[in-house]
């Protein structure tokens, strides 16, 4: 008889910051019945459903029986089903027999599975039966038809599969990247597995002692890192186009089909306009070169973003919108970085740096900015060892216990401050201003003056880096006396305004004098039109001087650089993007 599962106590589910539950390494198949034990629920991670929820789900499912060593599962498929266990118990293990170290363990009314279901991401463990039981097996298809046709249950699974993907990440799962934390290749694939929410294990070549024999062990020099490593492949120093090729990764390029919209960038901006387009029936395709989130993906926590009192991590909430445009259809590629765009006929012809080229009948252009770099001697070569432009737990790390330097006057560089200040005693603040509260919000320049170990530097700018391969100190003036300090920095933050990502886009659409994107009146102007020439009155407020091509977001010109302005603004266009498909835009140019 099956058993019928009990709802845990009403425990909120946590996603993020999540700690790691303990490990025991022991084989499934040599486990006694103590380490078999069902993993407590202590974080929210893996709820039990009800006898309802289960209910529900099986209109949606088959009934399968297992037995004891069956594989529901294995690490590196490219899909996998989704089950919930009615009957018996499930262990997770690492790699693909089924033998390796057990990470959980689950019994009745738990269901299995994580981000990797929603996303099209390979699969990360493998699930063996510890015993006979039973199980309800959905198809991956189904499964998202559900998430998206029913709220509650949708929330459950959507809620476990945040936090179960976090605590992958902080069980060092997955592929593994060795080399040299002075080594700007090995942070550029850690960033773009941390930045992509990607499980994996860094193996630092100065502090791990495994890293020594397992070179030895691959015939790798210490020189010829980084590596990766993923099941039986040994990746040199891949780009990451080819790390997300050998893990996976979804690419969604459509060959020949023409795609009713292509948002390029996935930041809040390009992420809401995929939401609205693909949720109002549209076809679309949205490109990035790293990772979705954009900027705001890098910030520790964004707590004055609207419903989130308590704030939310940038990651976090990068994830969310990531899957809640999936879940409408919307196809999302990265890495995909644009590098023109042209006229193909009717539609827009987007060609990348790989040299695939996308075709739409419109496009939105959410390629957002970067932050300037400080013209400083010798600052370039610290780049990506100890001269950052975000921070993120991956910085915090690697400065942890030593002190810091902001660099910053925004809210990017008070938000920066005070997530540092948790890890590093003492942070500097440099400012070149002499008012906090002049380019920051009021609440962070209150909060920064009240938080221990930050120091708030005003008048002051970094005129030296002083340190071979890592940073040391830093040379600071003050720009009202010229008088000069030196303070002793393990690390240089940069947070001083941004720049736009367009240069691709130079001979395509009229820029502003700083490379931002025109729209509306302005770019009609810089197109020779001084009056409207469509019947719904081209350009509108966010068209460019190509009709059909929409800005939003931190690239357009006179654009409010906040995550609520640039998701105000994606919704709107997806609204100025209908008109446009519905023939009221056909402008001849």
């Amino acid at each position: 008889m099956t058993q019928e599962a009990k709802p845990d106590d009403d425990r909120p589910v946590a996603t993020s910051d999540i700690p790691s539950y303990g490990i025991v390494i022991a084989t499934v198949s040599t486990a006694d019945p103590e380490v078999l034990a069902e993993t407590p629920d202590v974080y929210g991670a893996f709820p039990r459903l009800s006898g309802q929820q289960i209910r529900l789900i099986e209109r949606h499912s088959e009934r399968r029986r297992i037995r004891e060593g069956d594989v529901l599962f294995r690490e590196g498929d490219e899909t996998c089903d989704f089950f919930v266990i009615l009957e018996g118990k499930v262990a997770l293990t690492e790699g693909p027999s089924g033998d390796g170290r057990i990470l959980g363990v689950h019994g009745p009314g738990r269901f299995l599975g994580e981000l990797s279901l929603l996303t099209g991401q390979v699969v990360f463990l493998t699930a063996v039966a510890c015993e006979p039981g039973e199980v309800l097996v959905v198809p991956v298809r189904r499964l998202r038809e559900l998430v998206a046709q029913d709220p509650t249950i949708g929330d459950v699974i959507l809620r476990a599969f945040i936090a179960r993907r976090s605590e992958l990440i902080g069980l060092g799962t997955g592929f593994k990247i060795v080399g040299s934390r002075y080594s700007p290749e090995t942070r550029r694939l850690r960033e773009f597995a941390a930045r992509n929410l990607l499980p994996h294990r860094w193996i630092d070549l100065e502090e791990d002692e495994q890293a020594e024999a397992l070179l030895r062990d691959l015939g790798v020099a210490p020189e010829e890192t980084p590596v990766v490593i993923w099941r039986d492949q040994v990746l040199h120093d891949p780009s990451t186009a080819t790390l997300a090729a050998a893990i996976g990764l979804p690419m969604h390029l459509p060959s020949d089909a023409v795609s009713d919209l292509v948002v390029i960038g996935a930041g809040p901006a390009g992420l809401t306009a995929a939401v609205y387009a693909a949720s109002e029936g549209l076809t679309t395709l949205v490109l990035d070169s790293i990772a979705t989130g954009g900027q705001a993906g890098t910030s520790p926590r964004i707590e004055n973003y609207l419903g989130f009192p308590s704030g939310i991590p940038g990651a976090e909430l990068a994830e969310r919108a990531t899957i809640q445009a999936e879940k409408f259809g919307a196809r999302i590629s990265v890495p995909a970085e644009a590098a023109s765009l042209e006229r193909r006929g009717a539609d827009y012809l987007v060609r990348l740096k790989e040299g695939q080229e996308i075709l739409a009948r419109a496009v939105v252009v959410a390629t957002g900015a970067r932050y300037r770099k400080l013209d400083v001697p010798g600052l370039a070569e610290l780049e990506g060892t100890s001269v950052y432009y975000s921070a993120t737990e991956l910085e915090a790390r690697r400065c942890r216990g030593n002190p810091v330097a902001v660099v910053g006057g925004g809210n990017s560089a008070g938000q920066a401050t005070l997530f540092l200040a948790r890890h590093s005693q003492p942070v500097h603040l440099l400012v070149r201003g002499g008012d906090l509260a002049k380019d920051m919000s009021r609440y962070l320049a209150d909060r920064l003056e009240r938080t221990p170990g930050v120091e708030i530097l005003l008048h002051s700018e970094v005129r030296e880096v002083i340190g071979h391969a890592l940073l040391e100190a830093l040379t600071v003036v003050d720009n009202r006396t010229g008088g000069s300090r030196k303070l002793e920095a393990s690390a240089l933050f940069v947070f001083i305004g941004a720049e736009p990502n367009s240069n691709w886009l130079s001979e395509a659409l009229a820029l502003d004098d700083h490379g931002f994107v025109l729209t509306g009146g302005a770019a009609a102007q810089a197109a020779g039109y001084t009056e409207p020439g469509a019947p719904y009155g081209w350009p509108s407020l966010l068209e460019t001087s190509l009709p059909g091509v929409f800005a939003v977001g931190d690239v357009r010109s006179g654009s409010v650089k906040r995550v609520a302005a640039g998701v105000g603004d994606a919704s709107m266009a997806v609204l100025f993007v209908h008109r446009f498909l519905e023939g009221l835009g056909s402008l001849a140019v």
